[in-house]
């Protein structure tokens, strides 16, 4: 499977990057491709790092602006006009999607795929690692959008959230 993984490229407390660690190494150990944001920083490095090591392929989609932060090695590179383009390059080149921990960007990429999920534009599975209950408020607050009549499909058909790596490698069925 080409998987792709919207996460942080910020360099974070072990609790992100140890839980980032295992999923890319489970994912390389199976033979799957990582789809990632292309940049050799912070999360994303530490996720580029741990499927190649394992055996994995990396496919990168950078950005124009971001260029020079793009991963010297992966095994193939785009670079993308803008963000928009981006993403969108991302999902067609995805089996399925993971978002890990991350900030505003990660959110913005994370919503935007939901959305597109919702309204029947994909079916790709996609899973939340919630690391350390780092998308608990997420979690509720989708529930309530749920449970009040925010959402058109049920919640569990939309996006499910795991608590490890084997777990959300699981709900992928990876």
């Amino acid at each position: 499977m080409n998987i792709c993984v919207f996460c942080s490229a910020a360099d974070l407390d072990s609790v992100y990057t140890d839980a980032a660690r295992e999923f890319a190494e489970l994912l390389g150990k199976r033979g799957h491709s990582l789809v990632w944001g292309g940049s050799d920083s912070g999360l994303m490095k530490v996720v580029a790092d741990g499927v190649q090591d394992a055996g994995g392929r990396l496919i990168g989609i950078s950005v124009e602006f971001l260029r020079d932060l793009a991963r010297p090695n992966a095994d193939e590179m785009v670079v993308a006009a803008d963000l928009a383009e981006r993403k969108a390059l991302m999902l067609d080149r995805a089996d399925a999607i993971v978002v890990l921990v991350g900030g505003t960007g990660t959110l913005d990429e994370a919503t935007e795929i939901l959305e597109l999920r919702k309204h029947g534009m994909h079916s790709k599975p996609v899973v939340l690692l919630n690391t350390a209950g780092f998308y608990d408020g997420l979690k509720q607050q989708m529930a309530r959008m749920e449970a009040e009549g925010f959402l058109p499909i049920p919640l569990s058909d939309l996006a499910t959230f795991a608590d490890d790596a084997p777990q959300a490698l699981e709900l992928l069925g990876a």
